[in-house]
């Protein structure tokens, strides 16, 4: 089933995507886009590091957030959708062994328009034949924004997490899937301002689950926070970063920091990707950043990536 509360106008190429989804929804697949009780915006807490609240204008009664690239935005406008995709692939299979895979969308998105039909994430995540299941948060509503919003509170990822196990059970059809969404491994894949929300899911309680990084031009910063994670869990994990010139200078600034402390890393795209695997892959620097996720060094790349995953999860 497909559960959407907003209208769009909607262009002929993003009405055949939409068409596409619906098809693989009646092919056995299960999207849905809900609200959730535990999401990450509305947030009305602090931004770490900086000792000031979030919301940090007003116009009446109006609140808003001052983005250092998009300006003052609304919070009834831009902070207050709690909607998360979810997504269970035909063929999914809770006998096997499985992964949740968390997309963190980048700037200037929302749900449907951009992760479902412009980027096709679902549609990529069943073409990689993982037997995963995709979680994907509404952050920013479409605004030159990366803040993580409430995911900055250290203890509301695992509560995010529960409530998606109880959602993709009920959605699944399953409810004796409940326990497998509650403790099966996470992998994050961000996709350019995503990084923000990946850095803070890493310095989360229940970040233990997370056991693989995947990057998609999003090395945008938080550096010490995805070199320290490396370094503290690639026993048991996984990292990999394809990047655009758009976030060139980061990446290698992030390899020299992994030789620094040893820590050897691939520069190309590993055939299966195994516990301890850190490799980043230059895509080119011609490659368009905004397109990244749809046409990078292949078409497709999430789902070029997601297939080589079955050994590490």
């Amino acid at each position: 089933m497909c559960a959407i509360t907003r209208r769009t106008m909607l262009s002929a190429p993003l009405m055949a995507a939409l068409a596409d989804v619906a098809s693989s929804v009646a092919g056995g697949a299960h999207l849905q886009i809900v609200p959730f009780e535990t999401s990450p915006f509305p947030y009305a807490g602090d931004i770490p590091g900086q000792n000031k609240p979030f919301l940090d204008a007003a116009s009446g009664t109006r609140r808003g957030h001052t983005s250092p690239r998009g300006g003052i935005y609304w919070e009834d406008e831009t902070y207050s959708d709690r909607r998360v995709l979810l997504y269970v692939p035909p063929g999914f299979d809770p006998k096997r062994q499985a992964a949740i895979l968390m997309f963190l969308h980048g700037n200037k998105a929302q749900l449907m328009r951009d992760v479902v039909m412009r980027q096709q994430i679902p549609q990529q995540v069943a073409a990689s034949d993982l037997n995963a299941v995709l979680v994907a948060p509404q952050f920013a509503v479409d605004a030159l924004d990366s803040s993580a919003g409430r995911f900055w509170d250290a203890t509301v990822f695992p509560q995010f997490l529960d409530e998606a196990a109880e959602r993709l059970a009920a959605l699944a059809g399953d409810p004796g899937t409940r326990h497998l969404f509650q403790t099966c491994p996470v992998v994050l894949a961000a996709y350019s301002g995503g990084y923000m929300p990946a850095s803070a899911i890493l310095q989360a309680r229940g970040a233990e689950r997370v056991k693989g990084v995947l990057l998609f031009d999003a090395l945008y910063g938080e550096i010490d926070t995805f070199a320290d994670w490396i370094a503290r869990q690639r026993s048991q994990s996984f990292f990999f970063s394809a990047y655009s010139a758009s976030t060139k200078a980061q990446n290698l600034d992030l390899e020299n920091r992994l030789a620094e402390k040893g820590i050897a890393a691939h520069q190309q795209l590993p055939q299966h990707f195994a516990p301890g695997e850190i490799a980043f892959l230059a895509a080119g620097d011609s490659i368009v950043h905004n397109d990244f996720m749809s046409q990078a060094w292949t078409r497709n790349p999430l789902s070029a990536v997601a297939g080589r995953l079955r050994g590490a999860i």
